[in-house]
């Protein structure tokens, strides 16, 4: 008798769309806006159908909001335009992942919004 290795995948917006979500968390812990959809992701990224897409997408926009913010740091010294920068990424870093949520409920593919593509 011959088994076939078959991958079975659902489709799960809702979890999608909480794992977008769960970007937030680093308005209330600081960290755990990276860490609970990294998690997310590598979870269940064979199983849940979109989550790979979706996760590659959380995980580049984080980096690019970090990297943002790296670069912010000693533009504050250039007549304050580093405080600009906290303000833009602390804005976008608040709407995208909400924005990204809804899309993602409706089964659409993510915002790709100032992502830079570390993770292709």
């Amino acid at each position: 008798m011959e088994i076939i290795n078959q991958k079975i995948t659902r489709t799960d917006n809702s979890l999608v769309s909480v794992t977008h979500l769960t970007q937030l968390l680093h308005y209330v812990t600081g960290i755990g806006g990276f860490i609970v959809p990294l998690i997310l992701w590598l979870t269940s990224k064979d199983t849940v159908e979109g989550m790979n897409e979706h996760g590659k997408s959380i995980i580049n926009f984080q980096l690019s909001l970090l990297l943002y913010l790296f670069i912010s740091l000693p533009a504050i010294l250039l007549f304050g335009l580093g405080l600009l920068g906290f303000l833009f990424v602390g804005i976008i870093g608040f709407i995208m992942p909400i924005v990204n949520a809804v899309r993602a409920g409706n089964g659409e593919a993510p915002s790709k919004f100032m992502t830079i593509p570390f993770i292709s």
